[in-house]
């Protein structure tokens, strides 16, 4: 049986590749600015480097890119809701986005718990010792 970090740590991982994906085929194939392909397809690439942290559960990875992965959704959302031929392009990466943020949240979540339940554990012993 699956335990429930492992389905976030999936979770995590399948939308951040799939939004690379989705970034890669949005401005090369499906709907380009440009025909033929456009430089916008170089937005995937910040999304490259965190792979790897994320793949191997890496807190501090899965930490920093809830919140830059943030720059995705608020693209998403604004060419969803300004795009006249192809807006479900934009709302299925903020989709994409929502769903990698919630995972990577969730995952972090009971680690950050345990972080904070140490250091007040440490402080009430150094509290204990004066």
């Amino acid at each position: 049986m699956m335990r429930r970090q492992d389905v976030f740590h999936y979770g995590a991982m399948g939308s951040l590749v799939l939004l690379i994906a989705w970034c890669v085929a949005w401005e090369m194939w499906i709907a380009p600015l440009h025909p033929g392909g456009s430089w916008m397809v170089l937005k995937a690439v910040p999304l490259i480097f965190p792979l790897a942290g994320v793949i191997k559960r890496d807190l501090y990875t899965l930490q920093w890119t809830s919140m830059m992965i943030l720059l995705y959704f608020t693209e998403g959302v604004v060419r969803g809701w300004s795009d006249r031929t192809h807006p479900w392009l934009g709302w299925g990466e903020a989709g994409i986005v929502l769903v990698y943020f919630v995972c990577a949240i969730l995952y972090v979540r009971p680690y950050k718990q345990a972080a904070r339940k140490a250091a007040k554990e440490l402080l009430d012993k150094i509290n204990q010792v004066h």
